[in-house]
């Protein structure tokens, strides 16, 4: 919302499989390995941002599972959940090919 190019974040396992998978999905346009930080390239449609909004679903306190039946939809399927699995981290489209369910990480939008 803020109008940035392009933004740092940590070097850390489970951020860059996130960052790789919204790249994947056309939310973000590229990501660069510099010095222990990642530089995620942010993308934009006519001057609005492709990510509208992102929300944490499990926290620390209170994990989120979902079955593979049971995944909740994002605005009515126009947005995507990303989990942990049993088979890496993935897009509730991905999860449910592969028929397995797990954490609920975030909300993208």
């Amino acid at each position: 919302m803020a109008k940035r190019k392009e933004i740092e974040i940590q070097n850390v396992g489970i951020v860059i499989k996130v960052a790789e998978v919204l790249k994947k999905f056309g939310y973000i346009s590229g990501l660069k390995n510099t010095d222990g930080k990642i530089v995620v390239q942010l993308k934009y449609d006519a001057k609005q941002p492709a990510i509208r909004g992102i929300e944490r679903v499990s926290k620390p306190g209170a994990r989120i599972y979902s079955g593979v039946g049971k995944l909740p939809r994002v605005l009515g399927g126009l947005g995507m959940n990303i989990l942990t699995t049993p088979k890496g981290i993935l897009s509730d489209k991905e999860a449910k090919k592969l028929n397995c369910g797990g954490e609920v990480i975030v909300k993208v939008w």
